[in-house]
């Protein structure tokens, strides 16, 4: 029998394999059996990584961090064992979030992010030349502290002039601020029943401290969970048909993420029209953004507004409303073991 080792609460007892009599066959057995990160997707589905290493684990006031090798993504941060981003494919959900919005403005210069504590968020909106200042909220200093000292990607993004960084509860921010955003963005936890943020996906949140923090031509725009044949029903139709119920015009959009191991989706909605073809797109992409993007274009992003059937009918079907009362959570955790 193996030796148990616990990650983040979580741990596994792994038995060893009969030894053959080939040590070296024995030895890169072990080595395959014992360094796994596994996240349980629903009671009888599991997602796992092999591991290099586990980096750092900690805890914060509000949650559980880790920070992983691993051998297919290199370096994985998992926030109260979900996976939250993947060092090979981050930029496709950072890029989805940010850039649509972001351009569909006719001029974003103040910028609102709802958690971000990652940095990546922060990164992505500062490559437009226009914005002017950022204001990135997230509820747990431990998280920034951790994504700062150990995401040296988002390093440039965090001595940027233009950031200012707040820890504080996003709704009460916003709540108090006496500023007005051209864009706000969720780049939020999933919603998970105890977690800190699903009460920042609720309909009374959007109407009554979302939009009046907007400008007349804002544009607010979420992360909305796992968007896949299998999985959309979960949260995503919940939270775009919410959204729906407060904004004139809504516009759901989805991209497969190879870490989540699922398409994920995001809503963008504005009371001005969200109009754009895909050349206008790609010119603004070239006035105004330093540097090129590696995933978003004008048509990879008209693209992914198409649902397939089932995803479309399930969009334009759904009456539920996501209050605090009545709210609905992705299922799941996740574990790191090693023998």
């Amino acid at each position: 029998m193996g030796e148990a080792c616990e990650v983040n609460g979580y741990y596994s007892v792994m038995e060893a394999p009969k030894c053959n009599g080939d040590v070296q066959a024995h030895q890169m057995e072990l080595r395959r059996q014992c360094c796994w990160y596994e996240e349980e997707i629903d009671v009888d589905l599991r997602w796992s990584f092999a591991l290099n290493s586990v980096l750092h684990t900690g805890a914060s006031e509000y949650q559980d961090i880790t920070l992983l090798d691993t051998k297919h993504f290199g370096k994985a941060l998992i926030i109260d064992g979900k996976m939250q981003s993947a060092e090979a494919d981050e930029f496709i959900y950072h890029e989805c979030l940010v850039h649509p919005a972001l351009l569909y403005h006719s001029n974003p210069r103040k910028i609102f992010i709802m958690g971000g504590g990652e940095g990546s968020t922060a990164r992505e909106i500062l490559k437009h030349r226009s914005v002017e200042k950022v204001v990135m909220c997230d509820i747990d200093q431990e998280v920034v502290d951790f994504c700062r000292r150990y995401l040296h990607a988002n390093r440039e993004a965090f001595r940027n002039q233009k950031l200012r960084l707040v820890i504080n509860d996003a709704r009460l921010e916003l709540a108090e601020s006496r500023e007005k955003f051209d864009v706000i963005v969720g780049d939020l936890a999933d919603p998970m029943e105890g977690g800190p943020c699903y009460q920042l996906y609720t309909k009374s949140f959007y109407e009554t401290i979302v939009k009046p923090k907007l400008n007349a031509d804002g544009i607010f725009v979420t992360q909305a969970g796992p968007a896949g044949v299998l999985t959309h029903k979960e949260v995503f139709s919940s939270i775009y048909n919410t959204i729906k119920h407060v904004f004139k015009y809504v516009q759901a959009y989805t991209a497969h993420v190879p870490s989540y191991g699922d398409t994920w989706g995001w809503v963008m909605a504005s009371d001005q029209p969200i109009l754009l073809d895909a050349k206008q797109i790609d010119k603004r992409i070239e006035e105004r953004i330093l540097g090129e993007l590696l995933y978003v274009d004008g048509r990879s992003h008209l693209s992914s507004t198409i649902m397939n059937k089932c995803v479309y009918n399930s969009l334009i079907k759904e009456t539920h409303v996501y209050t605090e009362e009545n709210a609905r959570f992705i299922h799941g955790h996740g574990r790191a073991y090693c023998h």
